[in-house]
């Protein structure tokens, strides 16, 4: 049996390891959210029974952690950033080999401890966000698999946290070598992507402790009764959590910058400020995290800050979809390669998953719309449509280097074939329909984290249901 992963120090072989981690930990992910999408078909309890309703918060909690921790972060972050940071600085390697080794052995057993925590008496069906007092009551949850979830959540952390000074390091000591790029925009992503890690995570940490020793030391930091403050947890939780998304999000920008470049035969248009644009994404998106609190009782000049700079990120972020797409316009292309359509797929969900994100960054339709499909809608037209396209662009645009010659190693299809062509198409318009319909169900005041809701929103729901079911036939039939 070969042993390689607990010995391998090689930078490439450890990045083909993080996509295949990231490959098989999505299959979990993706199969919780159609059981969550085939209980919400019709209205009335289809799968989850009567008396065990925690099974469906069981099931949103994990997918959520699964996904965001465990598929995108450790396939675009770990992933490509891994395999082709050191080629693009000109490095051998990585400046700490077996640190990088240490790192991908944490991820699986973050996984083992988060996906145990499913099995453990009742399950943490508490949200990926683990507010408290839901967290920490003895009463109506397990302990045993809130610490299994939070251990997890901690290795994880100490993972990328151990990656990002990983990079960092690489970028400062062998980055300066004559085959270095410096207009090298996937670069320029995993710096901004490791500084924000780096200033987030102890915060997590730090949350994470005091919940736990709320939960077996009786220290009562969250619990309002005792002159704690539930709410804090919320602002600790989310100085991480919203940084998060652009950490999540940032890898992928990179990776559309060097398909389009690429393919274009020249730099990006406006490279420097494309840098720029990263580096005020990094600085503004650590300072709106409150903005996902503002129905906890925030003064109002409070909420009026957290409104203004979120709408703010809509500048630097305008700013690179418009650098795009005159790099990609700028270039008559004969024929639109899967990589580029992937690319151009990305922009087109990422603009309107940001555009629905300005609609949510005024405060007082925010208090309207919080907890509904609405904030559903928005965070996976970001995350699902847009992280996730940038995951497959990416593994279409690197397949050569990391790969081989195919597309896929099952079927042999080369990335000009017809036939992946169809598939991406029909897997567009499948996504568009799985989230297009939950914006009107955010209207319609469907709230969130519920497995059941009034009759009058079931066609939506039923749509959204269809679209689910169907990505994953054609996920599947890209592997018969």
């Amino acid at each position: 049996m070969n042993f390689s992963i607990l010995t391998a120090a090689n930078h490439k072989e450890l990045g083909i390891y993080y996509v295949w981690f990231a490959f098989l930990f999505s299959i979990v992910g993706t199969l919780l959210s159609v059981l969550i999408r085939l209980e919400l078909t019709s209205s009335g309890l289809r799968i989850v029974a009567l008396e065990n309703q925690n099974f469906y918060n069981l099931a949103f909690t994990l997918h959520g952690a699964i996904m965001i921790f465990f598929v995108v972060m450790p396939g675009l972050y770990g992933g490509y950033g891994n395999y082709f940071l050191p080629i693009y600085l000109g490095a051998s390697e990585v400046a700490f080999p077996r640190v990088n080794c240490i790192s991908l052995l944490l991820v699986p057993i973050a996984w083992v401890l988060v996906s145990t925590s499913l099995i453990s008496e009742f399950g943490s069906g508490v949200g990926w966000t683990l507010y408290p007092p839901l967290s920490t009551s003895l009463m109506s949850l397990s302990p045993t698999s809130v610490d299994l979830i939070v251990f997890g959540l901690a290795f994880s952390g100490i993972s990328s946290f151990l990656s990002s000074v990983n990079f960092l390091s690489t970028i400062a000591v062998l980055g300066v070598t004559n085959g270095a790029k410096p207009w090298c925009l996937f670069t320029w992503a995993i710096v901004f992507t490791a500084i924000m890690l780096i200033g987030t995570l102890p915060i997590l940490t730090g949350g994470l402790l005091m919940l736990l020793l709320d939960l077996h030391l009786n220290t009562q930091f969250y619990d309002a009764s005792f002159n704690g403050d539930p709410v804090l947890y919320q602002h600790l939780f989310w100085f991480f959590g919203h940084p998060e998304v652009y950490i999540i999000i940032l890898p992928a920008f990179g990776v559309i910058s060097q398909t389009l470049s690429t393919s274009a035969g020249k730099l990006v248009f406006g490279g420097p400020s494309m840098i720029l644009a990263m580096g005020c994404i990094t600085v503004l998106g650590s300072l709106v995290w409150a903005h996902h609190m503002m129905t906890v009782g925030l003064e109002t000049d409070t909420r009026a800050y957290f409104s203004a700079i979120t709408m703010m990120i809509a500048i630097p972020t305008g700013t690179k979809i418009f650098n795009w797409l005159s790099t990609f316009m700028g270039n008559p292309f004969s024929t639109i390669s899967l990589d580029i359509w992937y690319a151009l797929s990305f922009i087109f969900l990422f603009t309107l998953g940001g555009t629905t994100g300005v609609v949510l960054g005024n405060a007082a339709v925010d208090v309207a719309l919080h907890d509904t499909y609405y904030v559903i809608a928005h965070f996976h037209f970001v995350l699902s449509l847009g992280a996730v396209i940038g995951l497959i662009c990416g593994y279409f645009y690197f397949q050569d280097s990391m790969f081989g010659y195919t597309a896929n190693v099952f079927t042999r299809n080369t990335s000009d074939s017809p036939y992946l062509r169809v598939w991406s198409i029909v897997f567009l318009f499948s996504i568009l329909l799985t989230f297009i319909p939950m914006h009107l169900l955010g209207f319609n005041v469907m709230p969130r984290r519920i497995p059941d809701y009034p009759d009058y929103v079931t066609y939506l729901n039923t749509m959204c249901s269809i679209g689910s079911i169907s990505t994953v036939f054609i996920l599947y039939s890209l592997i018969l």
